[in-house]
């Protein structure tokens, strides 16, 4: 019973509803009680895995009329014997009723298998048994029949303990990806969410099979989409009538009907959860991406927050983050990568602007009103002047001349790239605080932070708290805070008086009563450069710490 090579242009197996449950043809041949009647396959070896959704004993020539499609008919052609023509008719109108496969008793109708019917069932494609022990059909009707009711009652009863369980967890607030370790527990296998395109989403499971997946996603994706993945259920995400991605099981080994049953109730879940919660969706979990799945955005943006929020911790090695990054859309071979931070929360703007200048990267907003941007290039790109020429585009979109991209140098090899997500933040962070009066260029570097970057980085050290504490005691207990911004302006001008009066819109007289306050109060003398010095660095502390 060895099943051979489907032949090109034959019928497929007719479709199912998803919760319809089924034995294959192949494993209704294998029950113990059939094996007793020494089946033999004599005609459509290579079909043998064809849905049986149910056993009929039929002995009529026309017996297609009375059938639904799917079903194992059983005979024993004592109303066939004798009449080619009848025992041709008859596989073909099992064959147009589109039936499962066709099983016949031998005996005083049939000693032998009758060739007409055979050449009938090869043409059609019809698998054709022949039991050569005599057999009660009663038994395999009940046997096949008792079978098929346990799977669909196991099936009905887990998609109702699922839907159950989501409904649940949706209603405590739960966060989407919550329910997806949930469909994958069920499952026991990785489950990945796409856009149309394909692109991932979020995942659910174990991080070695999830790896595992997205490794080799973009074949693997089209071969679920066509549908001749093995154990590959998908199901589609459809909100307010309009589609707009797919939820898949990958590999599921449990029976397919029940697998269909947890897809789809996995996309009811996620769909209601869209319309209850709006767009903020996706985050991570043991197998995937992680990030909060419940903050304002996209799917793609949560999607690219979790990869970059995976990167920059570094409590997932970058090896293991390159198939979530490639399943993500992003070039990963033979690329060089470029870390930013934008003064832009705006991921949609921000895409826009990749866009227009063709750029391939993934952005995703951070907390404090700004954005991490990963752009990929290719090695004979100029990555710098393609990082002024996104600031530029970036500043022109966004109508103001005061966003600053921080950035951090090339990174050539993928392994370099969460330090360099570390670098630009750094950057970010030096110049966070930076009054007005700094002009900063486009694009900051390390190299343009010079002493802010520095004490940004020793902000947390205690002797740096108490030094700015004791520096700056004289302003800081008093209540005019007009005092401290004219130091900060002061200072950050390189003690510029005319500059500093006219960003304070003071006269010069003005601005020297303000200079001599401070001095008194802080017991300096700012035209000297090393106490003007120690205050300046102070005060950049002071900063700091309150950023």
């Amino acid at each position: 019973m060895t099943a051979t090579p489907a032949t090109p242009g034959t019928p497929a197996a007719p479709a199912q509803q998803p919760w319809e449950p089924a034995l294959s043809v192949r494993q209704v041949l294998g029950l113990e009680r059939v094996l007793a009647g020494e089946p033999e396959v004599v005609a459509g070896a290579d079909r043998l895995d064809r849905p049986v959704r149910w056993v009929h004993v039929a002995e009529a020539a026309d017996v297609g009329v009375m059938l639904s499609g799917g079903e194992m008919v059983l005979t024993t052609g004592v109303l066939l014997a004798g009449d080619e023509d009848k025992q041709g008719e008859y596989i073909r109108s099992l064959h147009r009723a589109e039936a499962a496969a066709v099983v016949l008793g031998l005996g005083r109708a049939f000693p032998a298998p009758p060739d007409v019917m055979r050449r009938a069932a090869d043409r059609c494609g019809l698998p054709m048994v022949v039991l050569h022990r005599p057999f009660p059909f009663a038994e395999l009707t009940e046997e096949v029949q008792s079978r098929l009711l346990r799977r669909k009652f196991a099936a009905v009863s887990l998609s109702e303990a699922v839907r159950t369980e989501l409904t649940g967890l949706i209603t405590a607030g739960a966060p989407v990806q919550r329910l997806l370790d949930e469909v994958a527990r069920h499952g026991g296998c990785p489950v990945v969410v796409t856009n149309l395109a394909h692109r991932v989403l979020a995942t659910a499971g174990e991080r070695p099979a999830v790896d595992d997946v997205l490794r080799d996603w973009e074949r693997i994706a089209r071969q679920a989409g066509a549908g001749t993945a093995d154990g590959w259920i998908r199901a589609e995400l459809t909100c307010r009538g309009e589609k707009w991605g797919r939820l898949v099981l990958c590999g599921y080994r449990g029976d397919r009907a029940a697998g269909r049953l947890l897809a789809e109730r996995a996309a009811e879940a996620l769909v209601l959860h869209r319309l209850l919660g709006g767009d903020g969706q996706p985050g991570g979990g043991p197998g995937g991406p992680g990030g909060a799945w419940d903050s304002p955005g996209s799917w793609e943006e949560q999607s690219a927050r979790s990869l970059l929020t995976d990167l920059v911790s570094g409590a997932v090695p970058a090896r293991h983050l390159l198939p979530r990054a490639r399943a993500a859309g992003l070039p990963v071979n033979r690329r060089v990568f470029v870390p930013l931070v934008v003064g832009v929360r705006d991921t949609a703007r921000l895409d826009r602007v990749l866009r227009l200048l063709g750029l391939s990267g993934i952005a995703a907003g951070l907390a404090d009103d700004r954005a991490v941007v990963l752009l990929s290039l290719a090695p004979d790109q100029d990555a710098r002047a393609l990082t002024a020429h996104f600031a530029a585009r970036l500043r022109s979109a966004a109508d103001t001349a005061h966003t600053v991209v921080a950035a951090a140098d090339a990174r050539a090899d993928w392994a370099d790239v969460p330090a360099g997500l570390r670098e630009a933040q750094h950057v970010a962070d030096a110049v966070a605080d930076s009054p007005a009066a700094l002009d900063l260029p486009p694009v900051v570097r390390l190299r343009d932070v010079h002493l802010r970057g520095l004490v940004r980085l020793l902000r947390d050290d205690p002797h740096v708290q108490s030094f700015a504490e004791r520096e700056l005691d004289g302003l800081l207990r008093g209540s005019d805070g007009d005092l401290l911004s004219v130091l900060r302006t002061y200072l950050a001008t390189g003690r510029n008086k005319s500059r500093t009066a006219q960003l304070h819109h003071v006269s010069r007289p003005a601005l020297y009563r303000r200079l001599e306050a401070i001095q008194g109060r802080l017991g300096v003398d700012l035209d000297d450069f090393e106490q003007a010095a120690s205050v300046h660095i102070a005060l950049l502390a002071h900063d700091a710490q309150q950023g």
